[in-house]
């Protein structure tokens, strides 16, 4: 149990840094608040809601890994280094897969909800 608050208190200290230093991590929670009354309005079913919500989540998961890396890189080194900037180039990949992700659901689920009709 000491474990589990541990990784609490650790993941709390993160979320504090995070929502006070990272532009791109506050515009996703941001987006996030947005989302959990918009998605009741545009989802058709729970699921539909859970897919709309979770795909947010998603993407918030991936930033903040994204971050972790380029975190971690930058406390190995500064200076340019083909690695690193291959890396940090990953993770910038990887938020942007999620947000097509993100982008994708949530334009299916408005597609079906205008059209009425399932896809």
């Amino acid at each position: 149990m000491d474990r589990l608050v541990k990784a609490f208190q650790n993941s709390v200290r993160a979320f504090s840094r995070l929502i006070r230093t990272e532009a791109a991590f506050q515009q996703e929670i941001m987006l996030l608040v947005a989302a959990l009354p918009l998605g009741w309005f545009v989802a058709a079913t729970w699921s539909g809601y859970a897919l709309l919500i979770g795909s947010i989540l998603f993407l918030i998961t991936v930033e903040v890994l994204n971050t972790g890396i380029e975190a971690a890189c930058d406390a190995v080194s500064r200076e340019f280094n083909i690695d690193i900037q291959l890396a940090k180039d990953c993770g910038s990949l990887a938020v942007l897969i999620s947000i097509v992700i993100v982008l994708g659901v949530w334009t299916f689920a408005i597609v079906e909800r205008v059209l009425g009709l399932p896809i």
